[in-house]
């Protein structure tokens, strides 16, 4: 009997293509959309423009897949999983002056949290994404690696999947580029083929997040406050920190000689505080609740303490040392100060294309040694 594997169909050609794939290669194949069906208050955004996650299109586009390449294909509703453990960690860590990054969380929570549950409970072998992405097996389990297309890799975003979980996980685009993955899709005469990614968060109609946070939150979220330069001095005001983020430059609302950035938000004293480019810049941070994928992950910084880092998606590796301070909390240090360390989001572990782990960043040292 061909093992029963679960493909999460957004509706886009990667993970219609991965759906393909695994078909042809004998498996069961059974897709699946969730629906993060916010209410109509909540999802619309400005001129009643929705985010792709509440219309009917994603929806659609993975059906004609479904039905095109001959697999059933049904829609689970998981709107409040995504307000419970996406949406409000999303609006609350904006008002305690940090960014979050709602992919990382969904990863760890929807999709390879409730949706693996859910592919278990249904008596699946595995769950499938069309993340780019590759595991590989290493003793008794698997290890996480970076996918080969270094336009496309997405192992970023999995730096919070649980290690024990990937042995459940396939994921089929891994080895391809997005130029295969199309070609593929044109070959097989597949809908979507020519649809474009999306770059926004699924949630957040048009991706401006502001006019978002402002219809999720009430008037004493509002409250004015100062933003001042790094040696106190009042600059301007503001009207809510969550309109902030570290390296910001524009919409300030100050004028100056010389041009200011975010450098950090105050949410205790509730301000804003700016200064000048090289401010910006940290040689070291604080992390919390790392997460590992392998026994040889540790063992690579506890040895020698060095490894490689990434504090955003869309930037290089870069050299780093790992110091643990405590089992939950991490202090890193890089030979080059790096630019906009930003609390709430994410520095990822690498060693060449082995992903070692993630960990939540709390804060960057401009005095790190």
């Amino acid at each position: 009997m061909s093992k029963k594997v679960m493909v999460a169909m957004s509706g886009g050609v990667d993970s219609s293509v991965a759906a393909l794939i695994l078909k042809e290669q004998g498996y069961d194949v059974v897709g699946v959309t969730m629906c993060f069906s916010l209410s109509r208050r909540q999802a619309e955004g400005p001129a009643g423009r929705r985010p792709a996650c509440c219309g009917l299109e994603g929806i659609e586009d993975a059906r004609r897949v479904a039905r095109d390449i001959g697999i059933p294909h049904y829609v689970l509703n998981f709107a409040r999983d995504m307000e419970e453990t996406v949406v409000l960690d999303f609006v609350s860590e904006y008002l305690l002056g940090r960014t979050p990054n709602p992919c990382v969380r969904c990863n760890q929570y929807l999709k390879f949290g409730k949706l693996l549950q859910k592919s278990r409970a249904l008596g699946m072998t595995k769950l499938a994404t069309g993340h780019y992405a590759r595991l590989e097996k290493e003793g008794r389990g698997y290890v996480l690696k970076k996918g080969v297309d270094p336009k496309k890799d997405q192992s970023y975003f999995l730096c919070l999947v649980r290690r024990k979980d990937l042995a459940r996980v396939l994921f089929p685009l891994g080895r391809m580029t997005k130029e295969e993955v199309r070609r593929i899709a044109l070959k097989r005469g597949l809908s979507v083929a020519d649809k474009p990614g999306s770059q926004e968060i699924c949630f957040v109609p048009g991706n401006d997040y502001r006019a978002f946070l402002r219809k999720r939150l009430n008037r004493a979220c509002f409250r004015p406050g100062a933003i001042t330069d790094m040696s106190g001095k009042v600059l301007g005001s503001h009207h809510g920190i969550f309109n902030y983020t570290v390296g910001q430059r524009e919409g300030l609302g100050i004028s100056a000689s010389h041009p200011f950035y975010v450098v950090r938000l105050d949410e205790k004293e509730n301000k804003v505080i700016v200064g000048p480019r090289e401010a910006l810049f940290s040689r070291g941070l604080t992390a919390v609740g790392p997460n590992w994928f392998c026994a040889r992950c540790t063992q690579n910084f506890e040895k020698n303490k060095h490894v490689e880092a990434k504090i955003r998606y869309n930037q290089p590796q870069v050299p780093a040392k790992i110091t643990r301070l405590t089992r939950t909390r991490l202090e890193v240090v890089f030979p080059e100060a790096q630019r906009a360390v930003t609390p709430g989001q994410f520095i990822v572990f690498y060693n060449n294309d082995l992903v070692l782990g993630g960990a939540r960043i709390e804060q960057g040292k401009s005095d790190a040694s």
